[in-house]
């Protein structure tokens, strides 16, 4: 299950949520759910990983309340795409290690060159697309590193063409032919259908 690591973490941003504690065992339950989604929304709307202390003072909640509702965040997960993973710098949402096999399935030359983060990005944009940089970091819940793009890039089987229609105007990414052609493929549509997709299909 999760532990809870109480280091501090500077320049959050400042989101504010009013919880109520609760009187009965089963309002204490409902409170810890609300909690537990609480923190998956805020894990998704961050760019970078939210220590204990961090949540906790957005919440307004104890060390026990917050870590009944990390594992009931944890097991909720279970059954989806991603996965709560704690890092130094707190805790983060990933795509859950049992999909590794299947992103390395779906692009299995040079795996052993390429990261997961690579691999993970190239997922997202190539079953997405298009798609912001914002779009990627959504889905994988971790702030997207400006070398993976550039890899990506410099192996040319992404682009950037248009803008999205939102403020800031950020690009889109695309696949090439080149990524096809690296792949063995002819269309995306012989792309294997990727499993448990609601969590990805939120994003647009």
């Amino acid at each position: 299950m999760v532990d809870i690591d109480d280091s501090k973490q500077n320049g959050q941003t400042q989101i504010p949520i009013t919880t109520v504690a609760p009187a009965s065992t089963d309002e204490q339950q409902q409170y810890i759910e609300d909690i537990s989604k609480q923190i998956e929304v805020l894990l998704h709307a961050s760019e970078a990983p939210l220590t204990a202390n961090v949540l906790k003072k957005h919440l307004s909640v104890s060390t026990k309340e917050l870590k009944q509702a990390l594992q009931l965040l944890q097991v909720r997960l279970d059954t989806g795409v991603l996965s709560l993973h704690e890092t130094a710098s707190g805790y983060r949402l990933q795509i859950a290690d049992r999909y590794s096999p299947f992103i390395q399935r779906v692009f299995p030359q040079r795996q052993e060159r390429l990261s997961q983060a690579l691999l993970e990005t190239l997922s997202v944009i190539a079953y997405k697309q298009p798609v912001t940089r914002s779009d990627i970091e959504h889905v994988r819940g971790v702030t997207l590193s400006s070398n993976i793009l550039r890899q990506l890039f410099d192996k040319g089987w992404i682009i950037e063409n248009g803008h999205k229609d939102t403020l800031g105007r950020p690009a889109l990414l695309h696949t090439t032919a080149q990524f096809l052609d690296a792949f063995g493929l002819t269309h995306l549509n012989e792309l294997p259908p990727m499993p448990d997709m609601d969590a990805i299909q939120t994003m647009s």
